[in-house]
């Protein structure tokens, strides 16, 4: 039986396990962060017990794996142990996690996206200032690499906007923050927030993410199903279809979720994400899990 590695054992572990399993893949989890991980023995590479050719063996044993680990410093070792293939390797989900640079590729490529500007401190406010002066308010503000709607505002005015602004700069003072880039972006008022699903190319399946009558009144917008919204399953056109296919297929990512804002006359690409949750079997199409347990076995087969 192929062994596939997951370095996640959230939701998505959970319910790919038995689908997976049935098509003859054995899904196992690999601890890839909040931990210590062995990184070398000391010694030549397995000469001694503590060598990290011999040790753990929680490493030993797979064929592949799915997505490469969120943490890129602890992916770096996690990959060398295991030492397998994976369907979205450090490329992929590197690629995917930078938005502006997912925009502008997407941009490139003739697909609709939301009208957005990426600011990459420190800059003057006068740069902040310009940068604003194309786009209505509100606009959102988001960090550029950021996940799960964390950080992303909206700005009702220019005050505002150089207000969230400061509160980035208070974290990108810091020498160790990586990223200290930034999205201005056209906010898309009543749009409705889809996350398609590709697998080898082609459209798997979608759901619309949507927040409880409450949560409006209330005045919140953040369709993240992590911020407490419903992932609905749902049957898209072809035109939304069309463009999950050609979003995948512009990165070149085979495993990828995409979300789509649509509003009355507008249907753009807002983000794509190389480390899709998996949502329950009966919102994809019939042969999602026959897909990606094909490409799984490409992957491991190098493909």
């Amino acid at each position: 039986m192929l062994r596939l590695a997951m370095t996640t054992d959230a939701e998505t572990f959970e319910r790919v396990r038995g689908p997976l399993g049935d098509r003859g893949i054995d899904v196992g989890h690999v601890r890839a962060k909040e931990r210590a991980l062995r990184v070398s023995g000391g010694e030549s590479p397995g000469s001694g017990p503590d060598s990290p050719a011999a040790d753990p063996d929680e490493f030993a044993g797979f064929d592949v794996g799915l997505v490469y680990p969120t943490r890129l410093m602890e992916g770096a070792v996690v990959d060398e142990h295991l030492g397998v293939p994976w369907v979205n390797g450090r490329d992929a989900v590197v690629a995917s996690r930078n938005k502006a640079g997912v925009l502008a590729r997407l941009s490139a490529a003739g697909l609709p996206t939301p009208k957005t500007t990426l600011v990459s401190n420190p800059v003057d406010e006068s740069v902040v200032v310009d940068a604003a002066e194309g786009f209505s308010y509100p606009v959102v503000v988001k960090p550029n690499s950021a996940t799960r709607g964390v950080g992303v505002a909206t700005a009702a005015d220019l005050d505002s906007l150089l207000g969230v602004v400061d509160y980035l700069n208070l974290i990108h003072d810091y020498r160790a923050t990586g990223d200290k880039s930034f999205l201005i972006q056209e906010f898309l008022s009543d749009a409705r927030d889809y996350r398609a699903m590709v697998v080898d190319g082609a459209y798997a399946g979608a759901v619309e993410r949507e927040l409880d009558a409450e949560a409006l009144e209330a005045g919140r917008w953040k369709h993240n199903v992590h911020r407490g919204a419903t992932a609905r399953g749902v049957d898209l056109d072809p035109e939304a279809r069309d463009l999950a296919e050609r979003a995948a297929e512009a990165l070149g990512i085979d495993y990828l979720g995409v979300d789509l804002l649509a509003t009355g006359d507008r249907l753009v690409v807002n983000e794509t994400n190389a480390r899709p949750t998996v949502d329950a079997a009966t919102k994809y199409e019939d042969d999602f899990y026959d897909r990606l347990a094909g490409l799984i076995r490409r992957t491991d087969e190098g493909e």
